[in-house]
């Protein structure tokens, strides 16, 4: 393995597709966080725990262009730590993805990790704009989520050793078994502990916004990173375990 080109392709592809999921951000979900923290803000200003002035609106508005001039840069930086993932999960499982092109196999994984470490999690735990639900219970609906992410992804990890490990007549027991194993975790994980007391036009909307935004990423860096390794052949000096 080259190692320099290795980690030239990981990083290139994980920061390009972060970058491509933070202007999918600033584009298509941003638009329901406005309508959300507008919905907050005229809450404040009814209960009286903030004025609607002038000075009021300056400060918001600085802080608003603040967190929206940063989610590009976000994106890139959380884009190479999951490109890094992505990329090393790539080299281990190489020889077992589906045979073709790398670029076929880069998007059989891509596909594979957005469903067990994204898809499912936010089924049980889906995303909700940041002014919907109570402060106190942030943690925990961090600690909830974040659970349901390391077990999916730890549960597919432990299926696939498995589905190495079968003769190929019965490899489909790998899936039936992580299929039985995540609804049976789905089951039993607590639910979500706040109501939803937004408009649900606006929580849907913000939900299948966050889906398309976060599947530009997965889709982008299977495309980037499986054709860097097709044409730059990082593997060319041995083939992968």
């Amino acid at each position: 393995m080259k190692t320099i080109l290795f980690l030239s392709i990981v990083l290139f592809s994980g920061a390009l597709a972060g970058t491509l999921h933070g202007v999918a951000n600033l584009a298509i979900v941003e638009p329901y966080l406005d309508t959300a923290i507008g919905i907050e803000n005229q809450n404040l200003f009814a209960s009286g725990e903030e004025k609607d002035t002038p000075q009021f609106w300056v400060e918001y508005d600085a802080y608003r262009d603040w967190q929206k001039g940063g989610q590009i840069l976000a994106g890139t930086i959380l884009g190479t730590s999951m490109g890094g993932l992505f990329g090393i999960v790539y080299v281990l499982s190489r020889n077992v993805l589906p045979k073709g092109s790398d670029l076929k196999k880069s998007f059989t994984l891509a596909a594979v990790m957005w469903l067990t470490i994204y898809l499912i999690p936010f089924l049980k735990y889906p995303a909700n704009p940041p002014t919907v639900g109570d402060p106190e219970t942030v943690v925990l609906r961090s600690v909830l989520f974040l659970s349901f992410i390391a077990i999916s992804g730890f549960g597919a990890v432990g299926f696939y050793q498995a589905y190495k490990r079968f003769q190929s007549k019965i490899k489909i027991v790998a899936f039936i078994g992580y299929g039985m194993f995540i609804a049976i975790v789905f089951t039993i994980m607590p639910p979500n502990p706040d109501e939803v007391t937004a408009p649900m036009d606006l929580v849907n909307g913000f939900r299948v916004m966050s889906v398309v935004a976060v599947s530009v990423f997965w889709v982008s860096i299977a495309m980037i990173f499986g054709g860097l390794w097709h044409k730059l052949r990082p593997d060319v000096e041995y083939e992968c375990i």
